[in-house]
């Protein structure tokens, strides 16, 4: 080990710790105040209810812990956007998990609950997982209503999701734990089944307050819509249980009995562990984003036994493609090579970079993945598709067109892993988020932006100080080094892994160590959705 390895894996072990320290922080939700309101009411916290409904020594894949970090700090924040979500294993089965959290503003809705409520949605529906519900909420948060009531991806959005999926036989449990108001009375009770807490689980369309004020009506809120009211006299909820404990192992008997589900036939063998030691992905991965390093080092220590069998390895070079197994599982991998490598035609490769060769291999190896039905990961850390006349003029705009198309068309699940930059036209080719990667997760080290913050700031700089001088102010050098440190800063400051997981741009922030564990999970969610679609891209083709 040379001191380059140990002041990269210091420094990677750093940001691991980093992230680790920040979800501590989150985990408190809305702290011990409201949480000592909750257990005074008899009633478990948000993350209390999901370890006791998965499995013992079972592991919870965790889906947008980050969300929301940093935007609602003039309401008092909104930690993990007010709801825990994730996939775990309930009876030996697994099923996507969404719970409330009463301590960060009742477990109202903010726009960015809605929308990581609709992310997990999506990976249930994509993955046919069964959903628990373990709902606590006091609705929409009235202040913002505007921002999550009434358009297509908003708040509405999931009770058409709760139809489709019930229509599909995806089946939908809902437990009412707490409160749930007005159009969140709708999420529980369009499940397939619904089940409510005697004396802290609630559900009407209006409060009593409401009530009174619409109607005239006294009546206190158990009468109205308490659990004795919805199990014996409207009928609306179908089982009723003394406390959280005893509606969550009802829960969990429910889920035993389940059907198996139908395989999509993914191959999977006898898991090994990667012969190259995981742990020194630390060491490998470079402090400075912009320096070249051998991806393959990578791969090695992500995939079994450390066997990885390279498609095309001396062509395209500024790609690496080619099949391996991830925890017994087969999959297709596609990495940004991150190297100087040169070309049998004598041409240098710069690391990072997609040129017209390395997209066309790309594109023919996600073909034959997807004939092979074998899933995709992709391993981003690119800056972009190479430009100037040579690329233009060896047609880098149809090769790179036609690696998009093959990504966009495949009918195999993708994941995506960004390890560095995830730039421009590079994160899409590479599969990001909005190309619908089952899972998307994120290294602490990586960066996502239109371009690389040197770059940004200086372009930035020049739009602002033209403005600045058409106004007719005067910019000295002293003020033109102020302005590209304050431009750079912000823009720096939106290209961190954080800033991407709080806006749910990526499902979250891992460990490098926890990436085998991560895809693994996601393919055999994967697993339980037949493919039924055939393959076919649209026009750019050879």
């Amino acid at each position: 080990m040379n001191i380059e390895f140990n002041k990269n894996e210091d420094i990677n072990k750093q940001l691991a710790f980093h992230v680790k320290s920040r979800l501590k922080q989150i985990y408190k939700g809305g702290g011990e105040k409201s949480a000592a309101k909750q257990k005074e009411k008899g009633k478990l916290l948000a993350r209390e209810r999901i370890d006791y409904l998965i499995d013992d020594n079972s592991d919870f894949l965790e889906i947008g812990a980050f969300a929301a970090e940093g935007m609602y700090e003039a309401q008092g924040g909104c930690p993990s956007a007010g709801v825990v979500c994730g996939i775990g294993y309930v009876s030996g089965r697994q099923c996507m998990i969404v719970a409330n959290d009463a301590t960060v503003k009742a477990g109202a809705w903010f726009p960015m609950t809605a929308k990581k409520n609709l992310r997990a949605q999506e990976i249930a529906m994509e993955n046919r997982l069964p959903v628990i519900y373990l709902v606590d909420s006091a609705g929409v948060y009235l202040p913002m209503q505007d921002e999550i009531f009434p358009d297509k991806e908003h708040f509405g959005r999931m009770f058409r999701n709760n139809a489709m999926m019930s229509a599909e036989g995806i089946v939908q449990i809902s437990a009412i734990m707490g409160s749930c108001v007005a159009g969140g009375a709708y999420l529980p009770i369009m499940s397939d089944e619904a089940m409510i807490v005697e004396g802290t689980g609630s559900v009407f369309l209006a409060g009593s307050y409401l009530v009174k004020s619409a109607i005239g009506e006294d009546i206190d809120n158990e009468t109205l819509g308490g659990a004795t009211t919805h199990c014996e006299i409207s009928g609306v909820t179908d089982y009723k249980h003394p406390n959280d404990q005893a509606c969550l192992d009802s829960i969990k008997k429910i889920m035993s009995m389940l059907g198996a589900p139908e395989h999509a036939g993914f191959d999977r063998i006898k898991p090994a562990m990667p012969k190259a030691d995981p742990k020194e992905l630390y060491g490998i991965l470079p402090e400075n984003r912009e320096k070249p390093y051998e991806m393959l080092d990578i791969i090695h220590r992500l995939v079994d036994d450390s066997e990885f069998e390279e498609y095309k390895q001396l062509y395209g070079q500024s790609i690496v493609c080619g099949l391996g197994r991830i925890d017994g599982w087969a999959v297709g991998i596609v990495a940004n090579q991150r190297k100087v490598v040169k070309s049998k035609k004598g041409e240098m490769q710069f690391g990072g970079v997609i040129y017209s060769d390395s997209a066309d291999k790309a594109a023919r190896f996600i073909m034959n993945c997807n004939q092979k039905k074998i899933p995709l990961v992709f391993l981003q850390d690119v800056t972009g598709f190479m430009v100037g006349s040579r690329s233009e003029h060896a047609g880098i705009i149809k090769d790179g067109a036609k690696m998009v198309n093959a990504v966009a068309n495949s009918v195999v699940p993708k994941f995506t892993i960004i390890i560095g930059n995830s730039y421009g036209a590079g994160n899409y080719a590479m599969c990001g988020k909005a190309y619908d990667p089952r899972l998307i997760y994120a290294w602490p080290s990586a960066k996502i932006a239109v371009m690389g913050g040197a770059q940004a700031a200086k372009t930035l700089l020049q739009i602002q100080v033209a403005s600045l001088k058409a106004k007719g102010e005067t910019i000295t050098p002293e003020k033109e080094a102020e302005l590209l440190r304050e431009t750079t800063d912000r823009y720096n400051s939106q290209t961190t892994p954080f800033y991407a997981a709080s806006r749910l741009w990526v499902d979250g922030i891992i460990d490098p160590l926890e990436t085998r564990e991560v895809i693994s999970m996601g393919i055999e969610a994967a697993n339980q959705s037949p493919i039924k679609k055939a393959f076919n891209v649209g026009i750019i083709q050879t």
